[in-house]
């Protein structure tokens, strides 16, 4: 427990930070969109039209627990202010009480600024992630499934949902190509930090020799952008192929070709979703998801400096990885563009994700800070 010159040290840099979260909120701003979208909310046939109305309310919900988190940190920081001249280096019990005030306040300033790094116009929107591995056959098929699996691990942690879109199983092992969606607030935020390519170094299960193998696996997000999105498909830019769906799904599978594949012919762009008991449902969901695509193509091509949409794009092999994990001859996880670095591998692909996807926003924000100033 900290001293009461500590306490008073700890608490004027926690004034500090409460201000500067204050600063960064725009309160006036947020107050004033909080009121718009309450008049739309309370107006009459707000819900006739089912996915505005959840765009909006969810909106209105992250603007007032942002608000309502930030009130909350200057109310304690006030109470912490009041009762600090009270309190004697004697005083025991008030020292404990105030300890436990400030770091309780220090936390919940903290989870603050992490919300505050979901400023990007798309970081709200739930996003569809694929997976697919590199050159390296069954070694590098396991390495994806490997990710996949973390990527569950990190929804369960965060309360997101996951709906498997497709997943292409491996010939021995692991997949060869797997898309998911992953649902909840700030979902797309999170996650386009994992767009690129992953590397794996480890001794191989598949290697009788023991020996060690480096494997490669990319990643893909994309916005699930509804409608905000503007696309026009031409169903003649279509072709629109049907095939019977693998695993499980009912009694359906694997007897109808209930499977969808559509290419967009234009761009070569394709998608397939096998996960819905009808042809149609699967259907619907491939329009989705190629919507989603050309719409993140468009927004590529019409503005290189949005960030959360650009992405370098890398060949899936050695030099082009963002992020190492190794297993043999130490442990350790490493990305490369923040030089975050984590030894708890097996926590990571537990799904522990998010101080790698916290650092990646930090640095971000640091960019643009730096442009505006």
């Amino acid at each position: 427990m900290r001293n009461l010159v500590e306490l008073k040290q700890g608490a004027y840099e926690l004034g500090k930070l409460v201000s500067s979260l204050g600063d960064s909120l725009d309160l006036p701003k947020i107050e004033d969109e909080i009121a718009q979208l309450n008049e739309l909310q309370n107006a009459d046939g707000f819900w006739d039209d089912p996915n505005k109305a959840r765009t909006i309310t969810s909106r209105l919900a992250s603007l007032t627990n942002r608000r309502d988190a930030y009130f909350k940190c200057a109310s304690t920081y006030e109470d912490i202010k009041s009762m600090l001249p009270e309190v004697a280096e004697k005083d025991a019990d008030m020292i404990e009480l105030l300890d436990s005030m400030e770091n309780d306040l220090a936390k919940n300033c903290q989870e603050l600024q992490h919300k505050l790094l979901f400023s990007d116009k798309y970081d709200a929107l739930n996003c569809t992630v694929e997976i697919h591995p590199g050159a390296g056959g069954t070694e590098a098929q396991d390495w994806a499934s490997m990710l996949l699996r973390m990527y569950n691990r990190f929804a369960e942690r965060n309360n997101f949902k996951i709906q498997v879109i497709d997943i292409e199983e491996g010939d021995e092992a692991g997949i060869k190509s797997a898309t998911i969606k992953v649902i909840g607030e700030d979902a797309y935020g999170f996650l386009k930090s994992e767009k690129g390519v992953h590397r794996l170094v480890r001794i191989s299960p598949f290697d009788a020799a023991a020996r060690r193998h480096t494997s490669f696996a990319s990643v893909n997000v994309i916005p699930e952008f509804g409608e905000v999105s503007d696309i026009v498909i031409d169903p003649k830019d279509l072709r629109v192929d049907t095939y019977r769906s693998g695993g499980a799904g009912g009694q359906n599978v694997n007897k109808v070709s209930s499977a969808v594949r559509i290419t967009h012919l234009p761009t070569g762009i394709v998608v397939q979703c096998q996960i819905e008991r009808s042809q149609l449902m699967n259907k619907a969901t491939c329009m989705s998801m190629l919507s989603d695509l050309l719409m993140q193509r468009k927004l590529e091509e019409r503005d290189r400096q949005l960030k959360s949409i650009q992405g370098e794009q890398k060949n899936i092999e050695w030099g082009s990885q963002i992020r190492s994990y190794v297993f043999q001859p130490y442990t350790l996880v490493k990305d490369n563009r923040t030089d975050f670095e984590m030894g708890d591998i097996n926590g990571v692909m537990d799904g522990n994700v998010t101080p790698f996807m916290y650092a990646y926003l930090e640095m971000e924000s640091r960019k643009d800070a730096k442009k505006d100033s």
